[in-house]
């Protein structure tokens, strides 16, 4: 269980924390993740990305995702790639340099403060747990979605009771991919909560999630019983 802290506090120590693990494993990150590339190709292909469009990779990590988004963007199209480790973005640089990507923009930041278009046409969230925990991620997020944004949101979860040794696997990979332990058996739910219209499908034992869907421009009201 987490100590209770000041939630300024607890952000800063998570931030570092996640800076910390990324960077240990920004030289391994892509190996690791090679198992699950039919995931991304799925997810962008989801996103229905037409040239001209701005599409958001939040979360980027090495920019794996980043030729995929610029092929269906096209060169009139933008992307815009947001990490907060400084090694893994710097891969990602060096990705897009030597591809000669000028529509590709990177930034190292937060997701929370990062610097983001004011009306994006889709977005990406490939693996990022802990940002899909942040309320305050997702609301910086969704101020930036242009009504209709189409959402896709991958990543592991917990497979259904009775599915102990998958669940030991994403146990398994959640000590090495997150500093947020809450939300596992609907990672995408806080989208829903603020009114993303997502379907879900599951995969792999039920162990790994593509959320996908639009945004409507605005979030949902809670009711009065629901509210705290």
């Amino acid at each position: 269980m987490r100590k209770e802290n000041h939630p300024g506090v607890q952000a800063q120590d998570d931030h570092a924390a996640a800076r910390a693990l990324y960077g240990w494993r920004a030289s391994s990150y892509e190996l690791q993740l090679a198992p699950y590339e039919f995931i991304r190709r799925m997810a962008v292909d989801y996103l229905q990305l037409r040239p001209g469009e701005c599409v958001l990779d939040l979360g980027c990590g090495t920019g794996m995702s980043l030729a995929q988004l610029r092929e269906a963007v096209g060169p009139g199209g933008r992307v815009v790639a947001v990490d907060q480790s400084a090694e893994m973005l710097a891969l990602a640089r060096l990705r897009a340099q030597r591809a000669g990507w000028g529509n590709v923009v990177l930034q190292c930041a937060a997701a929370e403060a990062a610097l983001l278009p004011r009306q994006v046409d889709a977005v990406l969230l490939h693996f990022t747990h802990d940002i899909l925990q942040s309320p305050a991620a997702l609301d910086h997020l969704l101020r930036h979605l242009r009504p209709g944004a189409r959402i896709v949101a991958t990543g592991l979860k917990w497979a259904a009771p009775g599915l102990t040794p998958w669940n030991l696997l994403v146990a398994l990979h959640m000590m090495q991919s997150v500093t947020h332990y809450e939300g596992w058996q609907a990672p995408w739910q806080p989208l829903l909560e603020r009114g993303a219209q997502l379907q879900v499908d599951t995969l792999v034992v039920d162990t790994i999630f593509v959320a996908h869907g639009t945004w409507p421009g605005r979030r949902r009201v809670q009711p009065l019983d629901e509210r705290r």
